[in-house]
C-alpha cells in the first residue's frame, strides 16, 4: 500500500507540482526549488509547472472579479481577509496606476494585497491581454525567486548532519509558512 501511494506520487509529481502552486503557491514554489537541489526534479518541469499553477490562480481570480465582482466579495471576503474598504482603497489607485500596481503585486505578493488587487483587476475590467501580459511575465519571475530560495535551503541541507536533518526540514518549513503568513497577515491590516 504505502509503496503504490508513494509511486503514485512520484509519478504525478508535476500534476502535484502544479495544483500545489494553484493553492497555496509561495510554500509550494520553494518546496520545489528544495526539491530541485535535492535531485528529485527535474528544473524546466518544474519550473513550467509552478508558473503555469500560480498562472491558473491568478486567472481564476481576474475571473472571480470580473463575473462576480462587488456582490462576491461583499457576500464571501471575509473568508479571504478581503472586505469592501479594501476593494475601494485599491479601486481608487488602480484607476491611476493600474500596470505598475499588477507589477508591483505580482513581484512582491502584492503587500498581502494581492487577492484584493487580482479581484479588483477583474471587477474593473482591466484588459485581459494586459492582465495576461503582466502576470505572466511577472509569474516567471516570482516563482524563480522563491525556487532559488527553496533551492538555496536544499544547498544548506545536503551540508548539515544527518543526524539533524529531519528536524531542519520540519522547523525550515514551519518557518517560511509562518513567515508568509504572518507577512501577509500583518500587511492584510495595515493601510493601503
Amino acid at each position: 500500500m504505502i509503496q503504490s501511494i508513494l509511486f503514485w506520487i512520484d509519478s504525478s509529481k508535476y500534476f502535484l507540482l502544479f495544483w500545489g502552486a494553484f493553492l497555496e503557491g509561495p510554500v509550494v514554489m520553494v518546496g520545489g526549488g528544495f526539491l530541485y537541489r535535492l535531485s528529485q526534479l527535474n528544473f524546466l518541469p518544474m519550473y513550467l509547472c509552478l508558473v503555469a499553477g500560480d498562472f491558473a490562480a491568478d486567472l481564476v481570480w481576474y475571473f472571480v472579479g470580473y463575473y462576480g465582482g462587488r456582490p462576491l466579495i461583499v457576500r464571501y471576503g471575509k473568508f479571504f481577509n478581503i472586505t469592501e474598504e479594501i476593494i475601494q482603497k485599491i479601486e481608487k489607485r488602480f484607476r491611476t496606476y493600474q500596470t505598475s500596481i499588477l507589477i508591483v503585486s505580482k513581484l512582491t505578493m502584492g503587500f498581502g494585497f494581492s487577492l484584493a488587487t487580482l479581484i479588483t483587476a477583474g471587477i474593473l475590467k482591466v484588459s485581459f491581454r494586459k492582465y495576461v501580459a503582466i502576470n505572466l511575465v511577472g509569474g516567471f519571475i516570482w516563482v524563480g525567486f522563491l525556487v532559488l530560495v527553496g533551492y538555496l535551503f536544499g544547498h544548506v541541507y545536503l551540508v548539515i548532519p544527518d543526524s539533524i536533518k529531519v528536524i531542519f526540514v520540519l522547523i525550515g518549513a514551519i518557518a517560511v509558512f509562518f513567515a508568509l503568513r504572518t507577512i501577509n497577515r500583518y500587511l492584510v491590516n495595515t493601510e493601503i
